[in-house]
């Protein structure tokens, strides 16, 4: 045998085993994405199992809407809290040790629930659930990119961006449906919720911890800060237009977990929990499907779908309000819900696009952080606005701002430099 038939013989069976192992890894990765997604439904869902019980807690303990939008409140600011203190964390420890974590915090806010059911333990246990999807929501996102580019190295990040968008926004809608299905057609309505979704929860942990690490472990671990929020991500302009349009997505969602349920069932005259579930499910559920549907478009089209479609649906939400009219109402939300994703979709592709790998969980969760300002600002100003006037007119003057806002985001988007493609 010759010098050079030794080497290949030598190096054929190298080789090949490189294949079977890098085919093995590219299968871990792809197992790994789709367990990654369905812990990421499940934390988003339990964060807003309680959406469709307030009514619930309110005729138990008569409180007010006041008190609604401050239990709704002090989630938001638990989100705010833990994007600021540990969104960005996972860069460097890891996206499995933060995951696990963020899901057992949400683990221990379940246990609450159903220990004790008094508003200040409410408040406690909304406060956790917040800072466990404050720390899970960057982190899953750039884990799911990772697998996802691990897995199919060649191919667009279409999958990635549909499935991550689809579990967070699908994921809030999927809790309000399962919680208010339980509400209304089984019995202990305040604690059965809360079993389930704990079950769930220990199942998605157990599912993290099976998943591959994406983040090389660094041999000097960076000294720590609070996430610094900045526009600094490739294109600056860019970056503000994607954060103004993630507020504007929220400021949607934060309106339909916060006071519609309750309108539906007050001045709609519906108090049914399944139909207040099944009312946020419909918002949620038409976002996950439009970004679905759109997701083969150019993404200033794409862009201009949502902005366009999110302020007419909330035009005919104000009509619905006014005329106090379920259908209306309804299908508005549902117009209203799909713009919302569609634009929300394009504001998490387009940091993603812009961001460096190694600053990639900081741009999503500076995103995360400005788009939960949505959430929480909003509703905050709705619930101190319905202590001085109705619930209609406080949503009517809600929508009045948010067209306002929509209109600058638009505007912003027109300064921006070359968008990304799907």
């Amino acid at each position: 045998m010759s010098l050079s038939a030794l080497r290949h013989a030598l190096r054929a069976p190298a080789e090949g085993a490189v294949k079977r192992h890098s085919g093995h890894s590219a299968r871990r990765h792809g197992a790994g994405f789709w367990l990654i997604a369905s812990a990421f439904v499940t934390a988003m869902a339990f964060s807003t199992v309680p959406t469709p019980l307030y009514p619930l807690y309110q005729a138990r303990d008569g409180f007010s809407t006041f008190t609604v939008t401050i239990v709704f409140a002090v989630y938001a600011v638990g989100v705010l809290i833990s994007l600021l203190l540990t969104g960005h964390v996972s860069d460097w420890l890891g996206r499995r040790k933060v995951l696990i974590t963020a899901l057992t915090l949400e683990l221990v806010a379940a246990a609450l629930f159903l220990t004790d059911q008094s508003v200040p333990v409410l408040l406690v246990a909304r406060l956790i659930t917040g800072l466990g999807v404050g720390m899970l929501t960057a982190a899953a996102t750039a884990h799911l990119h990772e697998l996802h580019s691990a897995h199919r190295p060649s191919a667009s990040s279409q999958r990635f961006e549909i499935v991550s968008t689809a579990a967070n926004i699908g994921g809030l809608g999927f809790g309000p449906l399962v919680a208010g299905l339980l509400a209304q057609y089984l019995d202990a309505p305040l604690r059965l919720p809360y079993l389930v979704f704990g079950a769930l929860l220990l199942i998605s942990i157990v599912a993290v911890a099976l998943t591959p690490e994406t983040v090389e472990k660094r041999p000097v671990r960076p000294a720590y800060r609070p996430q610094r929020v900045s526009a600094d991500h490739g294109d600056p302009a860019g970056y503000l237009a994607a954060a103004a349009a993630g507020f504007a997505s929220f400021a949607v969602f934060g309106l339909f977990t916060s006071l519609a349920p309750q309108f539906v069932g007050d001045t709609l005259h519906h108090p049914s929990r399944a139909l207040a579930g099944l009312t946020v499910f419909a918002v949620f559920g038409a976002a996950a499907a439009a970004q679905t549907l759109t997701s083969r478009l150019d993404a200033k089209v794409r862009s201009n779908l949502g902005l366009f479609a999110q302020a007419a649906g909330m035009a005919a939400l104000a009509v619905g309000m006014q005329t106090a009219s379920l259908p209306v109402f309804l299908v508005a939300g549902i117009v209203a819900g799909s713009g919302a994703g569609v634009l929300f979709k394009s504001a998490v592709g387009t940091v993603v696009a812009m961001a460096t790998p190694a600053k990639r969980g900081e741009a999503l969760a500076g995103l995360f952080l400005i788009s939960y300002l949505g959430l929480a600002l909003p509703a905050i100003g709705l619930g101190i606005a319905t202590r001085y006037t109705t619930v209609t007119t406080a949503m009517t003057w809600f929508t009045g701002a948010l067209l306002a806002l929509l209109t600058t985001a638009a505007v912003l988007a027109r300064r921006t430099g070359p968008r990304p493609r799907g």
